[in-house]
């Protein structure tokens, strides 16, 4: 198949879908699938293209033939193979459940991404990894040896061609210059509870408190602690009568859901940066 993505933002005028449609002619495009916004708080405009072509193309070759339609428009604009799997480095602590979802839709095809490696700070889920043929590494870390721990992970997403690091409960907190370096390829998952119910245990504190909505949010990382562009939410409604450990369990299913919903907009190319927020297509 020869699909290709086209996704763009700029400021908003006349003539964008006109210019872009006519570009597409000329490459004797078929348009798939297509999906447009305009913001008028930000008066930017927003659109993803599914297009298909009679015959292969390199993609920096069509990237740099639809330039001068992106310069004319102020538009930051790329094109994507459709086809290419995204190659994921996914990190994780101690609590596995988005991490089994995430090796299970993968290699169910249900995910359409290639899981290049597992890194922890702890050997729990080497077994986990292995069982689906997925490298493990162990990147124990203590204060005094951080900076060093994360530029291994700065190097394996390097050498391991990685599109997007996952943090699939990955409770350690990202130093300014590993935010930066990740910048828009680093999705994390967390409680919704935040900043209610900081630090351990938030379903219990939630617990405690009698809460009655419980939920997750998937967003971008960035040098803010959980303040990134948020990507993907969800809740579940919970009763008086549901046990602390009830609640992380449905807690915990919350979690797996949503991040896999973010991973796949991230992997899919359906996310567009609105100044601190994100335009995330359907």
């Amino acid at each position: 198949m020869n699909d290709y993505i086209l996704t763009l933002s700029c400021p908003d005028r006349t003539g964008i879908v006109h210019n872009v449609s006519g570009w597409l002619l000329e490459q004797n495009g078929n348009i798939l699938e297509a999906q447009q916004f305009g913001d008028a708080a930000t008066n930017r405009f927003f659109l993803r293209i599914q297009f298909s072509l009679p015959e292969k193309q390199d993609v920096n070759a069509l990237q740099a033939g639809f330039a001068p339609i992106a310069e004319k428009f102020g538009m930051e604009a790329n094109i994507y193979d459709a086809q290419r799997k995204a190659r994921l480095l996914i990190l994780v602590s101690r609590q596995g459940h988005c991490l089994n979802d995430l090796l299970f839709r993968a290699h169910s095809g249900q995910l359409p991404v290639e899981i290049a490696a597992v890194a922890s700070n702890h050997t729990d889920h080497a077994g986990l990894a292995s069982s689906y043929g997925i490298p493990f590494h162990h990147l124990p870390v203590t204060p005094e040896t951080r900076p060093e721990q994360e530029q291994q992970i700065i190097d394996l997403a390097r050498d391991l061609k990685v599109d997007l690091v996952v943090l699939a409960r990955y409770m350690q907190i990202l130093s300014t210059n590993l935010c930066q370096s990740l910048s828009g390829r680093a999705i994390n998952i967390h409680h919704s509870f935040l900043p209610s119910f900081k630090g351990a245990r938030p379903y219990h504190q939630a617990h405690a408190r009698g809460v009655k909505i419980i939920g997750a949010t998937a967003h971008y990382v960035t040098a803010d602690l959980d303040e990134g562009p948020i990507i993907e939410q969800d809740v579940e409604h919970v009763t008086h009568a549901v046990s602390p450990t009830e609640l992380t369990q449905i807690g915990s299913d919350v979690e797996s859901l949503v991040l896999a919903r973010a991973v796949r907009a991230h992997v899919e190319h359906r996310i567009l940066l609105n100044d601190q927020r994100t335009v995330v297509f359907r």
